[in-house]
């Protein structure tokens, strides 16, 4: 967990406007899950969107997509990929520990600035995490459709404390 830890310190420190999802905010949320990456919902503004390139590649984490990666902040770009290539999540990996993950959703299906507003804050350390609130995720989890994400409908539907 260390090294997702760094990065999300990193976005932190950069003023990155992010909030966790998938799989890892579940977790968050109370309920263990296993995951290999970290799903994020970043405002896609042109300049969080290069802050958010720019903290990710200096971490040395690497598009999966032969890409620049700079290009995601690009709006028409980003849109091009999603409209026509059928992009849902921009995948960026560390070549030296391939475990690293993180996807940014290109065209995420709730407004960023709407889930940042409602998001719900773990500490870690010193750290204030900024989750998608349990409303969201399970908006988000219903739309995907997949038998994990019922599962882990399931899951967070069953609680109340939020």
């Amino acid at each position: 967990m260390q090294p997702y830890l760094d990065v999300l310190t990193a976005l932190s420190r950069a003023n990155v406007r992010f909030v966790v999802v998938g799989g890892v905010a579940v977790a968050l949320h109370g309920h263990l899950r296993a995951t290999v990456d970290i799903d994020l919902v970043i405002d896609l503004v042109p300049a969080n969107a290069m802050r958010t390139i720019d903290v990710l590649t200096g971490l040395g984490l690497r598009p999966r997509l032969p890409v620049e990666p700079r290009q995601f902040a690009d709006e028409e770009i980003r849109r091009d990929w999603v409209e026509n290539r059928n992009l849902m999540v921009f995948s960026m990996w560390h070549p030296q520990n391939p475990s690293i993950e993180i996807d940014l959703f290109a065209a995420p299906p709730i407004d960023p600035e709407e889930m940042l507003a409602d998001a719900y804050y773990v500490t870690v350390g010193e750290l204030q995490i900024p989750v998608a609130s349990r409303a969201h995720l399970i908006e988000m989890k219903r739309l995907a459709g997949r038998a994990q994400d019922l599962a882990d409908i399931e899951a967070l539907s069953g609680d109340d404390d939020e």
